[in-house]
């Protein structure tokens, strides 16, 4: 084989990002690692045997207000212009989420204004000095009651632990509107890449420097390889053979049901925090605009076992995981960057961000 400048293990956003950057603009040759059949991490998507483009990991919205993030990847794709809705069925209603005016009047009856809804979730608001989880920064904007109807039961079945055990940042990133905006982002930058993220990672990555070898773990094949440095952006605990044991992650499951009708609901996805054992169910057609006579749709189901999705944002596993952090800064030829290496929670546009950086420092070296 080949000697390698850079090996990287992960060809999601992160691994994919710098990848491209290192063999485009440096001229580095690089051998890229994956584990699945597949590039794109869990943004990858596909149609299915109905002929209907479905994200096989859930639903993926690309948003962000990162001008130089939007434009970059712009390279490589066109976009839909999509901009994200979500309803939540609460006391047989279905609502805008996040909270807003709308949500507020349905729900309570009321036709509050703007002005007066600041004035009522003033009234109703917890006073919190110090904010320190998930729990304090819900009702400490809108009170119990919404609280209780939106977030509480949600969270549990997301994360398998009640909001008051989680850290602020989980429900700080989910605002709370006093006019009608029902989108779900605000962002400056929103959309779905036309024809899938999966063209997207293709045309990344398809530089003749860049070479890909899929359904291989990086294990079985490192001390075949000669490379100069490794990019790693698989799970943090995996590289240290679990040496503190091992760090959890929130996985989920789905299952998918096609219908023959146009659609059936009124926007991409819904969510049900109070019923039913699923978080939500998204229906694809919505956000990819795809034209077709039947829809798909993916029941959620959030568990402990799985893939890892989601880093947990809890203070024992942060704990952890900064004992696997303290390991690798003496590792002077390995960069450890995305949401599982790092074990923190990226968007999208975040992971982006954080590669396109990373290259930055490279670069400079």
């Amino acid at each position: 084989m080949d000697r390698f400048n850079y090996l990287i293990v992960g060809t999601g956003f992160s691994g994919s990002v710098i990848a491209e950057r290192l063999a485009s603009q440096l001229g580095k040759k690089v051998l890229m690692v994956e584990k699945r059949a597949h590039t794109g991490g869990n943004a990858y998507d596909f149609y299915d045997e109905d002929g209907i483009l479905v994200h096989k990991y859930g639903p993926h919205i690309f948003h962000t207000n990162y001008e130089d993030v939007w434009q970059y990847l712009s390279q490589f794709t066109k976009w839909n212009g999509y901009q994200h809705r979500v309803l939540a069925h609460v006391d047989g209603k279905k609502v805008p989420i996040p909270i807003n005016l709308t949500t507020v009047n349905t729900l309570l009856g009321k036709n509050f204004t703007e002005n007066e809804l600041k004035d009522y979730f003033e009234s109703v608001r917890v006073k919190i000095s110090d904010i320190s989880n998930s729990r304090d920064v819900i009702v400490s904007q809108v009170g119990e009651f919404f609280y209780e109807k939106f977030f509480k039961n949600y969270t549990f079945k997301q994360w398998g632990v009640y909001p008051e055990k989680l850290s602020p940042e989980v429900t700080r990133r989910i605002p709370v509107r006093y006019n009608t905006d029902d989108r779900y982002f605000s962002d400056s930058f929103q959309g779905l890449p036309v024809g899938g993220y999966a063209p997207l990672f293709d045309r990344m990555l398809s530089h003749q420097n860049i070479r890909i070898l899929l359904n291989t773990d990086y294990k079985s094949i490192i001390n075949d390889v000669q490379f100069d440095r490794l990019i790693y952006t698989g799970p943090i605990d995996y590289f240290f053979d679990y040496t503190f044991g091992k760090l959890p992650y929130r996985s989920l499951r789905f299952e998918s049901e096609t219908l023959s009708k146009e659609f059936t609901q009124a926007v991409a996805v819904v969510n049900y925090p109070n019923e039913n054992e699923f978080t939500r169910i998204t229906e694809f057609k919505h956000m990819t605009l795809q034209k077709h006579p039947k829809t798909t749709i993916f029941r959620e189901y959030p568990t402990a076992n799985g893939e890892p999705y989601y880093p947990m944002p809890i203070k024992d596993a942060l704990a952890l995981a900064e004992k696997y952090q303290a390991k690798t800064v003496s590792l002077q030829s390995v960069s450890f960057i995305g949401r599982l290496a790092e074990y923190r929670y990226y968007n999208m546009d975040q992971a982006v961000k954080r590669a396109l950086d990373v290259f930055e420092a490279i670069a400079k070296d």
